[in-house]
């Protein structure tokens, strides 16, 4: 059974996008950017927003050939193309990307269906209202957050001050030459909250 894995970039203090989506904080360094390629290629799926889907495929099919784009843009673009896409989207005003299938919403026993139906893990980038919907349902399995050196002061938050409190277990920690450190954190739902 997959897992359905959040795999964000985050700042020190918790926003993952300035108050205009702004992303100029971001630290880029190799290791990173085979961390994302090593994520993708274990994985079967992306599930992803209406926004983030079409943000995507404006961008990773015609990248995946762009002679001007490095040689590790180029593959990481190649894996995403080729992934099996789900989008969530109640409008349907989705972008035309290939293998993409289409869920008006988050059912969790479809989710659940989902999950039991691929080898792999399932990747959700960006897409924060689908993040927030699978949290509310205890449907994420794992966080692997890659928190940059960077104090925002505000933005965007990847949980809402509505959702209600979650604990998490540390599965690992590992530090990159830019100075971000990626976290990987799995739900512990049988730990009681304190207050």
């Amino acid at each position: 059974m997959g897992k359905i894995v959040v795999s964000m970039w985050t700042t020190l203090d918790g926003y993952v996008a300035g108050p205009q989506d702004e992303m100029d904080w971001l630290l880029i360094d190799d290791q990173l950017l085979r961390y994302e390629q090593e994520l993708v290629e274990s994985s079967d799926s992306l599930l992803l927003g209406r926004i983030t889907h079409g943000d995507f495929a404006g961008y990773w099919p015609r990248a995946a050939d762009d002679p001007a784009e490095p040689d590790e843009v180029r593959a990481y673009a190649r894996r995403i193309d080729a992934m099996d896409k789900i989008v969530i989207s109640a409008s349907g005003n989705t972008a035309p990307w290939k293998n993409t299938r289409r869920f008006e919403r988050i059912d969790p026993d479809e989710i659940t269906e989902l999950k039991r139906g691929t080898g792999g893990d399932i990747v959700i980038y960006g897409s924060l209202a689908v993040i927030r919907a699978l949290a509310g349902h205890r449907l994420i399995d794992e966080f692997q957050l890659l928190v940059h050196p960077v104090l925002l002061g505000h933005g965007k938050a990847l949980l809402d001050q509505d959702q209600s409190p979650a604990r998490l277990e540390l599965l690992s920690a590992k530090p990159f030459p830019s100075g971000v450190v990626l976290m990987k954190y799995r739900p512990a739902h049988n730990i009681p909250a304190t207050a």
